[in-house]
């Protein structure tokens, strides 16, 4: 692949964190093929065209489908609502284009399913936005579990909140209407779903209880009722045997992008935080008595690709610096190397197990993992 051609569907905050991330892959990693920002669509011609200005296409349509149809297009950003993604991405796998949906799949498993029909009759990648399995700090998480420095792992706590649906005077928005899913669960309670799948591999089992603390919110004319729930509390048992626990809120207080992860083995612990996203704190038993104690790591550039961005520790990497190694190895998926990413029959996976989250509060026991 000499060039790949790119086409963006979406210009809100992942629509902007996906043009950063193509326009800088190649500064930043240099072994990829030139990239051409070719076609974006948006919901009328008027803001594509200004958005095409703002990022750098060449060109724009307010009509999605003309992206899809643009034969210099070879891999789709698809960075819209929940509940466009399952017609955008099929549609774009049946057309021979790449895919880089952003999560989750679709507010139901069967558009999910049916996504991930057509990426196997297409042949084509097809990968979803997990940037947060792509941080070096997680990546050396994994290679400790692996080397066994805790030992056996036999409880994971996930805590995820944040606060932009804290305030009960806010008005009503897309993201409380039924369409786009459930709520908490499955618009960003996959984010520790993805972290557990990388890190240990699947979930067998969950009990879930879910909840609204403000059942309806000021809408035009009057109040309208919200159909979704903002907090959830999962019990799970992992494939690997291990306990677990997950807990989401959206209405909490003070909290911006909290994915507070807990990892207990048989020899030490290891503790890690979204907000505090290059660091780490890891116990272990085999320190003498007298110095055991949680010790800091702060990521550096020999926890790679750390290094692509930053000659020197302490530093820091962000949100889109993630985008940018997320796209790094969408890329490596469609020149076939064996890349880090979730890709449509990862996960699927995770939407079975939001799923199966759903079906457990409904009827209120375990269920399994189908």
């Amino acid at each position: 692949m000499e060039t790949i051609g790119v086409g963006l569907i979406g210009t809100g905050f992942m629509g902007k964190a996906h043009a950063i991330a193509w326009s800088a892959v190649k500064p930043v990693f240099g072994d990829v093929p030139a990239i051409r920002l070719v076609h974006l669509g948006e919901t009328d011609d008027e803001l594509a065209s200004l958005k095409a200005v703002e990022f750098g296409f060449a060109r724009s349509s307010g009509d999605w489908r003309k992206v899809i149809a643009d034969p210099q297009v070879d891999v789709v950003s698809i960075t819209t609502p929940n509940k466009f993604h399952a017609e955008m991405a099929i549609a774009a796998l049946d057309a021979g284009k790449h895919v880089w949906c952003e999560k989750p799949m679709a507010p139901r498993l069967d558009e999910a399913e049916a996504m991930l029909a057509a990426q196997r009759r297409s042949g084509k990648v097809a990968v979803l936005g997990y940037n947060y399995i792509q941080n070096p700090a997680i990546r050396h998480i994994r290679k400790l579990l692996d080397e066994d420095a805790i030992g056996a792992v036999n409880h994971v706590r996930i805590e995820m909140d944040e606060d932009f649906m804290a305030d009960p005077g806010a008005p009503f928005q897309q993201r409380h209407e039924a369409v786009n899913g459930w709520g908490a669960i499955d618009d960003f309670g996959v984010h520790p779903l993805s972290l557990i799948r990388t890190l240990f591999g699947g979930v067998a089992r969950v009990m879930c209880d879910m909840a609204k603390p403000y059942p309806t919110r000021r809408s035009d004319g009057g109040e309208r009722d919200v159909e979704v729930y903002d907090i959830a509390t999962i019990l799970m048992r992992l494939e690997n045997g291990a306990s677990g626990h997950i807990a989401l809120s959206r209405t909490a207080w003070g909290r911006k992008g909290r994915i507070a992860v807990q990892i207990v083995g048989s020899k030490g612990a290891i503790l890690y935080d979204q907000e505090r996203m290059n660091e780490l704190q890891l116990y272990v038993t085999s320190d003498r008595a007298t110095e055991q104690g949680f010790r800091t790591v702060l990521t550096a550039p020999h926890h790679k690709p750390y290094d692509r961005f930053v000659p020197a520790a302490g530093h820091s990497l962000g949100f889109n610096d993630l985008k940018i190694i997320e796209c790094r190895q969408l890329i490596g998926k469609m020149r076939g190397e064996n890349a880090v990413a979730v890709t449509f029959e990862d996960g699927i996976l995770i939407e079975r197990t939001v799923a199966a989250m759903a079906r457990s509060f409904e009827e209120g026991r375990w269920v399994e993992v189908g």
